[in-house]
């Protein structure tokens, strides 16, 4: 895809033999993959394969049992609660259902950030319109999250994390619940949030086709390891049966009619 940028392959997130489990269930067992600066890397697989797991342990939520963790060449995983917080600062976070604030109005919501960090009432004046406008949201300021369709909240979402300016962005499955024209609007803002501030990014996602248009690599995890790595392209072409089973919509096994 044209719009993709070529960037220097520098290493912004590494991986390195994540193993996670809840009681006896495992869900991560020996996950290893990096994400290159600049880059947009979509995480694919099946329900319940650690992807959103794997989303909580970058940013803290939850902690592996063994295997590290490095955010631009330190250590997370064995960081200091100074360097932890270092690195966290690095991150915006689109949560799936975007996590809007349903007591404010859209402004509040995107100024919550700033304000957390004691930014002026000046600055986030000037801040909000400008973030609203460069995700196609102008003029929506007094209205609150419930007058907003599922594609607009996110859209907000989307303003809010970068109103911090990160160097990363996480996304949990940002097309889910959308149609696909509003599918496609925020495939491109992921690309515009990449081209415009040179955001990383690690997108989770179940949408091939969201994958295949916005995707400078895919990785997808199964039984809690990475089985297939590469460009959109390599993917669609793999020979993998796990892989053209999720790609096609197969599902595990013959179907059963009752």
């Amino acid at each position: 895809m044209d719009s993709r940028s070529a960037f220097p392959m520098k290493e912004k997130i590494v991986l390195s033999g994540i193993h996670k489990s809840f009681g006896s269930k495992v869900i991560l067992s020996g996950l290893d993959f990096s994400v290159n600066e600049g880059e947009i890397l979509c995480v694919i697989g099946k329900s319940g394969t650690g992807k959103s797991v794997t989303l909580k342990l970058l940013v803290g939520i939850l902690a592996p049992e063994r295997g590290e963790i490095f955010v631009d060449g330190m250590s997370y995983t064995g960081a200091s609660a100074p360097q932890r917080a270092a690195i966290e600062s690095k991150y915006g976070i689109l949560f799936q259902g975007a996590a809007l604030f349903d007591s404010m109005n859209i402004y509040d919501n995107v100024a919550f950030g700033l304000r957390r960090k004691a930014a002026s009432e000046d600055e986030i004046a000037r801040a909000v319109p400008e973030l609203l406008e460069l995700v196609g949201l102008r003029g929506i300021e007094k209205k609150i999250p419930s007058e907003l369709s599922g594609g607009m909240q996110k859209r907000v979402g989307l303003a809010r994390a970068i109103a911090l300016q990160p160097e990363i962005m996480l996304y949990d499955e940002p097309t889910t619940g959308v149609d696909p024209i509003t599918g496609g609007a925020v495939d491109r803002l992921i690309m515009k949030m990449r081209s415009v501030y040179k955001i990383t990014s690690v997108v989770v996602t179940h949408d091939i086709k969201s994958a295949c248009r916005i995707a400078d690599r895919v990785i997808m995890i199964y039984e809690g390891r990475v089985i297939f790595t590469g460009d959109p392209d390599a993917l669609m072409r793999s020979s993998d049966p796990i892989v053209r089973q999720f790609v096609e919509g197969k599902a595990d096994g013959p179907i059963k009619v009752i």
